[in-house]
C-alpha cells in the first residue's frame, strides 16, 4: 500500500516521464517531418489534457521539440509565441486592471441590482445582465469573483431577513435557536462570512486544490495585491485584493443541512442566483473577440492561417455574437427560473412596491447601503469608464465595413488593428494621475492630509503585473506555434486528407458534429487546450471539404466555451461550486439545458445571419489560395 500511495503521489512525474518515452518510437520508425510533428503533437496535447503540468509550462514543449526533431526552426518557432493578439490583450488588461482596482465593477453591479428591486426573477435577470456586461470586457473568473460576494450578501440577506425581522418585533425577547441558521452570525445577526484571496487567472485545478487544503481557522489568504484604493472614510492608500465571500462550512457551526435554508423556496432561489452567475460570465465572454482566451486564440490563429482574409474583426464578431448572447441569455432566464422557481413569472417578477414583503424592503435597503459606501464616483473611475467607452467606439469605427472608417484616414493600410486602440488608451492610464488637476484652485478638504501622491498614475505597472495572464499568453504562444509546425511539416495536409470520408454529409451536420465533439471534450479539458488542439484539424477537413473555414471555426470556437456542467469545467464554475449552495447534480441538469440552448442557437445564427454577415455560401478565394499553396 506504501508503494501504490507513493506512486499515486508521484503520477505527474511518470506522466511527464513515460509519455514522451512511450510515443517515441513514433518518429523513430517513420522518420519524416509528418511523424515528428504528430509526436511533438500528442505529447503537448496529453500534458494539456491530464495538467500534468501547468498549461503554460506544456505550452513550451513545440519551442525546444520542433527544433530537435527538425521540424521548424528555433527562430521560427520563438517568433509565434509573441503576436498581435498579445499586444490586444495586453491593452485590454489595462482598462481591466483600473476598473478592478477603483471599483468600478462593483458600481456598476449595484446599481443595477438597486434598479431591479429584491424580487428573484427581477433579481436574477437583472444580476445576468450585469454579469454579461462586465464579462464582455474583463475574463470570465474574474467576472465571477467579482460578482459573487455582491450575489452572496444579498442572498444572506434574503434568507434571514424574515428571522431578522421577527427577532426586532419581539420586544424584551432573548435571542433563542431561531436565529441558528447557517449563514447568520450570532452577532448582530450578520451573516458569517469566509474570505478567500485569489488569483484572477488561477485555473480550475489551483482553486479546487485551495478549496482541499483549508486550515488557517476557515480563512485563507493568497496574496494578490491587485493595487491600491482610495478609502471614503479618512483617504487613505489601502490596498486592494480579489476577494471570494464563502459561507461556512456546516460542520463549523455543528448544524445539518436540512437547516441552512428556512424554505426550501430559499434554497431554490440561492441554487438559481448562484449558477445564473457562471452561465451570464460565459454568455458575455462569447460576445466580444476578447471576451475569452478562446475567441482571441482563434482570432490570431485565423489570422495566420489566411493572412489574405479580412473578414474577422471586433465590430463583424460583435455584429455576429451579439444576438446569440442576447438570445441566450432570455432563454437561459427562462430555463433557470422554471428549473428552481417554477413558471408563476407574475409574482417573482413584480415591480410593484405595494406587493414587497418585509425581507425584500431589507434586502433592497443592505444593497442600497452597500451603494451609499462607495461614496461619489471618484475621477479615476471617471477616466476609466471614459477610456472603456472611447476604446469601444474606436474598435467598432475603425473598419465597421458599411461605411469607410478611421483607418482609412491613413495613407497606408493594413497597418492598424485593434491592438494598436487598446495598447494606446492602456499607455495613457499609465500616464493620467489618479488626481484631477485643480490648476490652482484649492480642493475641498485641503487642509487634510492624503497619502495620495498628486502625480501618482491611475494604474501602475505593478498593478498590470498582477491582472495580465501570463500563462494565457504563453499557452497561446504554445498554440501558434503548433498550428504553425502542422503547417510546415505537411501534417495538416496528411489530416485533411483522412476527413474525405466526411465529404457525403451535409455541411451543417460536419459542424454540428463538430461542435458537440467540442462540447464534450471541453467539459474535461481546459477551453484554450481544446482549441488550440482543434483548430489545426478543422481548418486541414474544411479545406479538404470546401467549407468555409469560417462555417466550421466560429461555431467550434463558440462552442468550446459551454463547459458549464461539472465543476471542473472552468474556473467560474469551480467557484459558484464552492459557495455550497448548489450540488453536482444541479450543475449537471442546468448546465445540459444552457448546452443544448447554446448549440441550438449557435446553429440556427450561423445559418441565417452569419451566412449574409461572413458570405458562407461559398468557398472563398483567401482559403482557395492557402489550400493549393498547402498542397504544392
Amino acid at each position: 500500500m506504501a508503494v501504490m500511495k507513493e506512486i499515486l503521489r508521484s503520477r505527474n512525474l511518470l506522466l511527464v516521464v513515460l509519455i514522451p518515452l512511450l510515443l517515441l518510437p513514433l518518429p523513430l520508425i517513420y522518420p519524416s517531418s509528418e511523424a515528428s510533428c504528430a509526436y511533438v503533437l500528442i505529447v503537448t496535447a496529453v500534458y494539456w489534457v491530464s495538467e500534468a503540468v501547468p498549461l503554460g509550462a506544456a505550452a513550451l514543449v513545440p519551442a525546444f521539440l520542433y527544433p530537435l526533431f527538425g521540424v521548424m526552426k528555433s527562430s521560427e518557432v520563438a517568433a509565434e509565441y509573441f503576436k498581435n493578439t498579445t499586444l490586444l490583450l495586453m491593452g485590454v488588461i489595462c482598462v481591466a486592471a483600473s476598473v478592478e482596482k477603483w471599483n468600478l465593477h462593483k458600481r456598476i453591479a449595484l446599481r443595477m441590482v438597486m434598479m431591479a428591486g429584491a424580487k428573484p426573477g427581477m433579481l436574477l435577470l437583472c444580476f445576468m445582465c450585469c454579469t454579461t456586461v462586465l464579462s464582455m470586457w474583463l475574463s470570465n473568473t474574474s467576472t465571477t469573483a467579482m460578482v459573487m460576494p455582491i450575489v452572496e450578501a444579498v442572498l444572506q440577506e434574503l434568507v434571514n431577513a424574515e428571522e431578522e425581522c421577527e427577532v426586532i418585533s419581539t420586544a424584551g425577547s432573548t435571542i433563542t435557536e431561531e436565529n441558528k441558521t447557517i449563514g447568520l452570525s450570532e452577532k448582530h445577526g450578520q451573516p458569517s462570512l469566509e474570505l478567500i484571496f485569489i488569483n484572477e487567472d488561477a485555473t480550475t485545478t489551483d482553486f479546487n486544490s485551495l478549496m482541499h487544503s483549508k486550515s488557517m481557522n476557515g480563512v485563507h489568504m493568497i496574496a494578490n495585491p491587485i493595487g491600491t484604493m482610495n478609502s471614503q472614510s479618512n483617504g487613505q492608500h489601502l490596498p486592494q485584493a480579489q476577494i471570494l465571500v464563502l459561507p461556512p462550512e456546516p460542520s463549523d457551526l455543528g448544524l445539518t443541512n436540512k437547516y441552512r435554508y428556512q424554505t426550501r423556496h430559499d434554497h431554490m432561489v440561492c441554487k438559481c442566483l448562484s449558477l445564473s452567475i457562471s452561465y451570464a460570465a460565459t454568455i458575455g465572454g462569447l460576445t466580444t473577440i476578447i471576451g475569452t482566451s478562446t475567441s482571441l486564440i482563434f482570432l490570431e490563429h485565423f489570422n495566420n492561417q489566411y493572412p489574405n482574409a479580412e473578414v474577422v474583426n471586433f465590430g463583424t464578431w460583435f455584429l455576429f455574437s451579439f444576438p446569440i448572447s442576447l438570445i441566450m441569455l432570455v432563454l437561459t432566464w427562462f430555463w433557470l427560473h422554471w428549473l428552481f422557481l417554477g413558471c408563476n413569472f407574475k409574482e417573482t417578477c413584480s415591480v410593484s412596491k405595494k406587493k414587497k414583503t418585509k425581507r425584500e424592503e431589507m434586502s433592497e435597503r443592505r444593497i442600497q447601503e452597500e451603494y451609499k459606501k462607495l461614496g461619489n464616483v471618484s475621477y479615476p473611475e471617471m477616466v476609466t469608464g471614459f477610456f472603456f467607452i472611447l476604446m469601444t467606439l474606436l474598435w467598432f469605427t475603425r473598419e465597421p465595413g458599411f461605411v469607410p472608417g478611421w483607418s482609412s484616414f491613413f495613407e497606408k493600410k493594413g497597418y492598424r488593428t485593434d491592438a494598436t486602440v487598446s495598447v494606446f488608451l492602456g499607455f495613457l492610464l499609465f500616464l493620467i494621475p489618479t488626481k484631477k488637476p485643480c490648476f490652482g484652485k484649492k480642493e475641498k478638504g485641503d487642509g487634510k492630509k492624503s497619502t495620495i501622491n498628486t502625480l501618482d498614475p491611475i494604474i501602475t505597472w505593478k498593478d498590470f503585473q498582477k491582472t495580465m495572464p501570463w500563462e494565457i499568453v504563453v499557452l497561446v504562444g504554445g498554440g501558434y506555434a503548433l498550428a504553425a509546425g502542422c503547417k510546415t511539416s505537411g501534417l495538416s495536409t496528411w489530416i485533411g486528407r483522412q476527413m474525405l470520408s466526411l465529404s457525403s454529409l451535409p455541411y451543417w451536420t460536419v459542424t454540428l458534429l463538430a461542435c458537440i465533439l467540442v462540447s464534450l471534450v471541453t467539459e474535461f479539458v481546459s477551453n484554450p487546450a481544446t482549441i488550440t488542439i482543434f483548430l489545426p484539424i478543422l481548418c486541414s477537413m474544411s479545406e479538404t471539404l470546401l467549407i468555409n473555414p469560417l462555417y466550421t471555426l466560429i461555431p467550434v470556437t463558440m462552442c468550446i466555451s459551454f463547459a458549464v456542467m461539472l465543476p471542473v469545467g472552468n474556473p467560474p464554475n469551480a467557484i459558484v461550486f464552492s459557495y455550497g449552495h448548489c450540488q453536482i447534480k444541479d450543475m449537471v441538469k442546468a448546465g445540459l439545458g444552457v448546452n443544448l440552448i447554446g448549440l441550438a442557437v449557435v446553429m440556427v445564427a450561423i445559418n441565417t445571419w452569419g451566412i449574409r454577415l461572413f458570405q458562407l455560401n461559398s468557398f472563398p478565394e483567401w482559403a482557395a489560395v492557402n489550400n493549393i499553396t498547402r498542397q504544392t
